[in-house]
């Protein structure tokens, strides 16, 4: 189904902080695969325990076996893709497509395609499954004001719509109490969302976070964290406030933790790593290792029973000769796609 997964295993150690009590540092390994298959990407999934990593590839999903790199399945027509929500209590899928503006529903065990849902709102990117209320949960950059979308797992369908304060909403947690915490990312601040009524009853400054993206929930003690581009933010839940901050690298578009070994990894693609930091208590925090990894790889997925995280990046080529150059304010333009590469690491 792919050509043979190329692996490269290296050890690399993070130094210690140098003020006393800092955590150790720890060594991770990295295992790297060549996956290859068609287009570019943004966010991944990783599904726990099974070692199913589902890797968003603009126009379809590959699922890949993260032991060993391998392609082990597709899901076809995801037009201009971002995510990818998996619900194990109804077995299903979830794909949010921006190019036709639906959500692609599938089998979780067989990969099949149940059903598309337009989604009128538009704008789609984030996607989440809160295992609380056994929802989807979608963060749309809609126009003229962002939106979250709420899709039954089972059947499919929209059962609620709540409006942002911003049009470029990024990540989404839940507490498992029935509250949402949305990044916004043009703002700079988190949103708070109550399920029930599906209103927005409180919004948080970020500051010194700008730009925020990833985001993670600690349920042990009722803190937010928030990454963002060179300063992430850890939040106490329930007053909003900033307790702790982070230092990371550039680039951040998603954010891992594992709960169990209290590790938030930060990726940054611009600096191409991972910043790893361990919850030494609840408002202090210590880097324990930076991981290479490679430029452009900003969106990560951490399996947390395997605890293993999970990043892809496509590889591009030279530009074609005589492509015409960018428009003022345009994107940077992209050659083609010559290689992608799926990041295993763990310690």
């Amino acid at each position: 189904m792919n050509k043979p997964a190329i692996q490269v295993f290296a050890s690399l150690v993070g130094a210690a902080l140098a003020w006393p009590g800092a955590s150790p540092a720890q060594t991770f390994t990295v295992a790297k695969y060549s996956i290859g298959g068609d287009g570019g990407t943004d966010y991944l999934t990783a599904e726990p325990g099974t070692g199913r990593v589902f890797v968003s590839r603009s126009t379809h999903v590959m699922v890949i076996d993260g032991a060993t790199g391998k392609v082990i399945g597709d899901i076809p027509d995801t037009p201009r893709n971002h995510g990818i929500a998996l619900a194990p209590k109804s077995g299903h899928g979830f794909v949010t497509s921006a190019g036709d503006s639906t959500v692609t529903m599938f089998d979780l065990t067989s990969l099949a395609v149940i059903k598309k849902i337009p989604i009128p709102t538009g704008g789609l990117d984030g996607i989440m499954y809160d295992d609380f209320s056994d929802r989807i949960i979608l963060t749309n950059h809609s126009r003229p004001i962002g939106t979250v979308v709420v899709i039954d797992p089972k059947a499919g369908n929209i059962v609620a719509t709540a409006q942002l304060e911003d049009n470029s909403p990024e990540g989404a947690a839940s507490d498992g109490k029935g509250k949402i915490f949305v990044n916004n990312e043009g703002t700079s601040t988190i949103q708070v969302i109550n399920e029930r009524t599906m209103t927005a009853v409180a919004s948080w400054p970020l500051a010194p976070c700008e730009g925020p993206t990833g985001i993670a929930y600690d349920r042990a003690t009722d803190r937010i964290f928030s990454g963002c581009g060179k300063t992430s933010v850890v939040l106490d839940a329930h007053t909003g406030k900033v307790v702790a901050t982070i230092a990371n690298g550039d680039g951040v578009d998603a954010l891992g933790w594992d709960p169990s070994q209290k590790l938030i990894y930060i990726p940054a693609g611009r600096d191409s790593n991972v910043t790893v930091v361990h919850q030494d208590s609840p408002d202090k925090y210590s880097v324990v290792a930076t991981v290479p990894t490679m430029r452009g790889a900003k969106t990560i997925s951490v399996d947390t029973q395997k605890h293993v995280a999970y990043l892809f990046q496509p590889e591009y080529g030279p530009l074609p000769p005589g492509t015409p150059p960018p428009q003022p304010g345009a994107r940077p333009q992209r050659g083609p796609v010559i290689g992608a590469w799926f990041f295993a690491i763990s310690h």
